[in-house]
């Protein structure tokens, strides 16, 4: 008997539905104190592949016998080493996660917000590995796709599954933690991509500029698109209404935190823009919007359902970064209380500006690791 093989979806799934697994992590101790599959249903073991070439006897006692073992490593080659090293020991239900982490941050998981005024639906697509958060409105066989990952595929074939015409792609800001996919969406569907203008500048391909007040149209419901200018992560970070229900916040406001705005080296000059915007304008808008993000940083962000969202004014009650009254001490919280930058995001930056072309394998490398965009 050999062991077998578990698929990242497969594993999302187990993420999702809070499944029980073992997990034995075999990369080197920093990258996993860096990053790792969350579930607080898994039970986590990390211990580097070099230190069990020579068999599995460091850590025989502490694999459990009576539950799912799952082995993963950075790219997929190792864990099956070891998976078999188990295997041979007597160990059953025995698997090896295909891909490694490397898969892990590329699966987006799609998860169904809500339905929309006449035959609308709008669907989040949540990349469990990276903290990604990923949009499309789907409505009368039209389909708008908002902060897309390099991952276009994916969005392109839920579209044709659901029946629908990708017409639009929208980015709420030029992101500096991951590759966007609206322009290649826009490529290969004909689709019209939208971009802030302020975020634009350097942009080195045609684009379609949004800006406040602006409004799209997808399919003949009643469904709106809005822009709302809402500086503080980037200078032209834009929030979008859907609906009039659903408030798409970027990376300004997350359900456990605030966005930061230190990745373009503007740090002192855009915190005055992020207070306004979540102290002034969002204050403005309607308690029951459902704030939906960019990101998220928590596994305790993740709802039952494996959503990511929450009402703006839950947030407002609860979200610590909405409670520091004093300006400069949220100047303080928001210029000293941040984690590394994320990693590559100039390089990344550069590249959805169209002034880098990394090929696929760099486009991989470049977005290992956690997401970092929020104030912890």
């Amino acid at each position: 008997m050999s062991f077998k093989k578990l698929t990242v979806d497969e594993l999302a799934k187990k993420v999702v539905n809070q499944e029980n697994l073992f997990l034995l992590d075999v990369r080197n101790e920093d990258a996993f104190e860096d990053w790792k599959v969350e579930s607080d249903s898994f039970e986590h073991l990390n211990k580097p592949y070099f230190d069990l070439m020579d068999g599995i006897e460091p850590i025989q006692d502490q694999i459990p016998e009576d539950q799912d073992v799952a082995v993963i490593c950075a790219k997929g080659g190792s864990s099956e080493f070891v998976a078999e090293q188990l295997v041979d020991a007597g160990f059953d239900d025995v698997y090896s996660v295909e891909g490694g982490m490397k898969a892990w941050s590329e699966h987006l998981e799609p998860v169904k917000i809500g339905d929309l005024e006449g035959n609308g639906e709008l669907y989040q697509f949540v990349r469990l590995g990276k903290g990604c958060l990923s949009y499309m409105v789907i409505s009368d066989g039209e389909a708008a796709v908002i902060d897309a990952t390099r991952m276009v595929d994916t969005f392109i074939n839920f579209a044709e599954e659901k029946g629908a015409k990708i017409k639009y792609a929208l980015d709420t800001h030029l992101h500096a933690d991951h590759i966007s996919g609206g322009r290649k969406i826009a490529e290969q569907t004909g689709a019209t991509y939208y971009l802030p203008p302020k975020d634009a500048e350097e942009l080195q391909f045609e684009y379609e500029p949004i800006e406040d007040g602006n409004e799209i149209q997808v399919g003949s419901s009643k469904i709106d698109v809005q822009a709302l200018y809402s500086p503080g992560h980037t200078i032209g970070s834009t929030s979008f209404i859907v609906d009039e229900k659903y408030l798409m916040s970027g990376d300004i406001l997350f359900v456990q935190s605030i966005g930061r705005p230190d990745l373009a080296g503007k740090a002192e000059d855009w915190v005055g823009d992020l207070r306004t915007t979540l102290y002034e304008r969002y204050k403005e808008l309607s308690d029951d919007l459902v704030v939906l993000p960019a990101h998220f940083s928590f596994k305790e962000e993740l709802n039952n359902d494996g959503s990511v969202q929450e009402k703006l004014g839950v947030l407002f009650e609860k979200n610590d970064g909405l409670q520091v009254e004093d300006e400069d001490e949220f100047r303080k919280m928001v210029t000293e209380n941040l984690p590394p930058q994320p990693n590559s995001h100039q390089k990344i930056r550069f590249t959805n500006m169209g002034k880098e072309t990394p090929d696929e394998e760099e486009q991989r490398e470049m977005e290992v690791g956690p997401n970092r965009c929020a104030v912890r």
